[in-house]
């Protein structure tokens, strides 16, 4: 029988952490996970975001009209030309807690960050943090270690009013790691459109823009519409709107100069509108999704104190535009955001329409297509399905897991799982057999697909429908009717490290990106990667993603080195392959910027061969020589 081990519960179990400290150990409740900066939603992106945010909030309250940002290594210098901290109260904005101008409207009206934290979760994740404030001719200055004080002072200064800040990330954190300026010029960029006559230098290259929304779909588009942009505005809030022949749709969502990723309240507000305006233009029963098939755009809404799910501020949980408590247990409310952003919709886009006839029946054109591709593609696939069903293969494809990502099964305590539901899929039995003994069947499923899928890319959407495996894959997401209903944070694809694991990698993402790239812009779709070396002696055992990290293994363990090449998910022990899908797994984003033509895209790399395709896989091929070869 298991030995029990007790332990003492008494006074000395309970701990007191300092601010700094707790910071630090539960990082992921103050930026979402850490990361080492390869992905868009890493925690150094996040600590850059928590200062550039402060610098925008004085813009937006009229104070400063350039934000300087540079990145240097892995250090971020960001000076504004707003206010500047109060001089007597540098050291605990940056320090204390739930301390902050933002908890009252009177000083900052509709700003990102709200609850007194962001700033002071820099300060405790950064080696090095250095804050000084420039207030009429004198200057409040304070330097930190990890949250803790090393100097502080104020002195005479010739400097410009605002405020600048330095910090240098803890690689005790943030494990080796980069800033991607490519993520980091996004981020830049739409601070730019958002914030029109604001000036952001990035390493002294000048981002402005003169049309805010406008500008960012113009850019950003990667298909010529079917008709022009329309463009709305009105007291906050701002719209952008058009087609496009690509599937599902594309709409980009900010809420106070917040790019919100995973959309939110705002969002569905949107949706909404957009399809009850153009149900109503027409006069006709036209199905939402019919409607919104291949629409374009953004919104951008102004609201105070936004409530946002996660402190990573991704996606919008608010109801209200505003709801604050006046006096004892009454609240004060402004109006719903739905009805906010419906009513707006409703009044402005029907006007527009009215005043540009032109565009009307190139929108029901559209719209009428999106109808009769849709009915015939429902009929297509639900004979499919029907069919698997006899054929017992539907239940067999998928090892389901416990709690999914749109649903509030979580039990209390697991709330923090929500983001690491995830789906793997995989081909054959072996290797979806080896992941599904050893994943956590709470949050991890398992999809098994059975040899190649088809090239979508060549085919017809009608030909796509039916066929079974594709269908049955769609089922599982559960994206059948709309992405929203999406079943798993992350989707998975984790295939053999040869040919054919490599071209059925290809034919999966090729499915997403043409019919569902609005999973892939919203960083919901990556690749597991797996090591393709166990290098070990008796002592110590090692896995090893690619030949350089091979050979330094090889000198390390130094004697009785034997090494194992893995050709196959299959080839990795079930006990090995549990530390590859934990919290530790290496997984690679799948990246699309708005601005890639996903039509350019799939062309290259699945369509017919070229002479260009031919010289790219010729310039990047490793053969299987230079992975065997050891370099000691």
């Amino acid at each position: 029988m298991e030995e029990i081990i007790k332990h003492n519960y008494d006074d000395d179990a309970i701990q007191t952490l300092e601010w700094n400290e707790h910071i630090r150990r539960r990082a992921g409740m103050y930026i979402g996970r850490l990361g080492n900066g390869d992905r868009q939603g890493d925690g150094i992106y996040v600590l850059l975001k928590e200062i550039i945010d402060n610098s925008i909030d004085e813009y937006s309250m009229g104070y400063g009209k350039k934000i300087d940002i540079t990145i240097e290594d892995k250090t971020v210098t960001v000076r504004d030309y707003g206010r500047g901290i109060p001089l007597g109260k540098v050291v605990d904005a940056t320090s204390k807690l739930n301390t902050g101008a933002k908890f009252d409207d009177a000083n900052f009206k509709k700003s990102v960050g709200m609850n007194g934290v962001g700033t002071k979760a820099v300060n405790a994740m950064s080696i090095d943090f250095y804050v000084a404030s420039y207030r009429e001719g004198q200057c409040s200055y304070a330097r930190f270690s990890r949250g803790e004080l090393l100097e502080s002072d104020i002195v005479p200064s010739n400097e410009k009013n605002g405020t600048f800040i330095r910090f240098t990330p803890d690689e005790d954190l943030f494990n080796d790691y980069s800033f991607h300026m490519e993520f980091v010029e996004s981020l830049v960029k739409n601070y730019s459109y958002l914030k029109k006559g604001l000036t952001l230098n990035l390493n002294g290259v000048a981002y402005k823009s003169e049309n805010g929304l406008l500008d960012l779909v113009t850019e950003n588009m990667s298909e010529t519409p079917l008709y022009p942009l329309i463009h709305l505005e009105g007291e906050d809030i701002e719209i952008v709107l058009t087609h496009g022949n690509s599937y599902g749709e594309n709409i980009a969502t900010f809420v106070n100069g917040q790019n919100t990723r995973d959309g939110g309240t705002h969002l569905a507000a949107y949706r909404e509108a957009i399809a009850k305006t153009f149900k109503d233009f027409f006069k006709k029963d036209y199905k939402p999704e019919d409607i919104r098939q291949g629409v374009v755009g953004a919104i951008s809404i102004q609201i105070q104190e936004p409530i946002f799910e996660g402190q990573t501020k991704t996606k919008l949980g608010s109801t209200y535009m505003w709801e604050k408590q006046v006096k004892g247990h009454d609240v004060d409310r402004g109006p719903t955001i739905r009805t906010f952003v419906n009513d707006f919709v409703t009044k402005y886009l029907n006007d527009y329409l009215h005043m540009h006839m032109d565009i009307v029946p190139i929108i029901e054109e559209k719209i009428k297509a999106s109808q009769a591709e849709r009915e015939e593609i429902a009929g297509v696939q639900k004979k499919s399905r029907e069919r698997a069903k006899k054929t017992a293969v539907y239940n067999r494809k998928l090892r389901d897991c416990r709690y999914h990502f749109n649903d509030n099964k979580f039990p209390k305590g697991m709330e923090d799982q929500r983001e690491k539901t995830s789906i793997f899929i995989t081909e054959g039995d072996s290797a979806s057999g080896t992941i599904t003994k050893v994943r956590d069947a709470n949050n991890q499923a398992v999809f098994s697909l059975r040899g190649k899928p088809m090239n979508c890319f060549k085919e017809s959407r009608k030909k796509v429908a039916e066929n079974e495996e594709l269908n049955l894959l769609i089922n599982a997401l559960g994206v059948e009717e709309d992405l929203d209903n999406l079943r798993y944070n992350n989707i998975i694809v984790a295939t053999d490290a040869d040919d054919d694991g490599m071209h059925i990698r290809m034919l999966v993402l090729t499915f997403i990106m043409k019919y569902y790239p609005e999973l892939i812009r919203r960083g919901h779709v990556f690749i597991l990667q797996t090591p393709l070396f166990r290098v070990g002696n008796k002592k110590e055992r090692r896995y090893c993603y690619t030949p350089e990290e091979r050979d330094k293994a090889v000198k390390a363990l130094k004697t009785g080195v034997e090494i194992t090449r893995f050709k196959g998910l299959g080839e990795i022990s079930s006990d090995e392959f549990q530390g590859f899908i934990g919290e530790k797994m290496r997984l690679d984003t799948v990246k699309l910027s708005d601005e890639e033509s996903i039509q350019t895209i799939m062309e290259f790399y699945m369509g017919i061969n070229t002479y260009e395709r031919q010289h790219f896989i010729m310039d990047n091929l490793r053969s299987e020589k230079e992975l065997e070869d050891v370099n000691i």
